[in-house]
């Protein structure tokens, strides 16, 4: 797997680290629940338990790909690039599900799937 194919799924993992802390921690706040096209506090309150899971299927993604990062470092290479590709293959498809859904959110679907589609182009070619 080559250094660059590592440093776009690193990334792509440390985003949605950030994602996990905005869904799982930091939804309550009205900052937070703005940027997810939610227009009040009663909306926010409605989807939290759905934004804590969604946070924690990112967090879980993310861990995946850097276990397979450091796998890659040892003697489990083939194992390591398969928790990769699996990552960050989940990743752009959750992207695509996601513009696919509203059009309205294919900045964040960008912000999402950039990374890990390069890091897979990076591990097939």
């Amino acid at each position: 797997m080559s250094p660059l194919a590592q440093v776009f799924a690193v990334t792509a993992a440390l985003i949605h680290v950030l994602f996990f802390v905005l869904e799982s921690i930091l939804f309550s706040r009205p900052k937070v629940w703005r940027r997810f096209g939610l227009k009040s506090q009663a909306d926010a309150d409605v989807m939290k338990s759905m934004a804590l899971n969604q946070g924690f299927y990112n967090l879980f993604l993310a861990l995946g790909v850097l276990v397979g990062v450091v796998l890659v470092h040892t003697q489990a290479v083939v194992s390591g690039v398969a928790a990769v590709v699996f990552g960050c293959a989940c990743m752009l498809l959750a992207a695509v599900v996601l513009v696919s859904n509203n059009r309205k959110f294919l900045r964040a679907s960008l912000i999402q799937g950039v990374l890990p589609a390069l890091a897979l182009l990076l591990v097939v070619f």
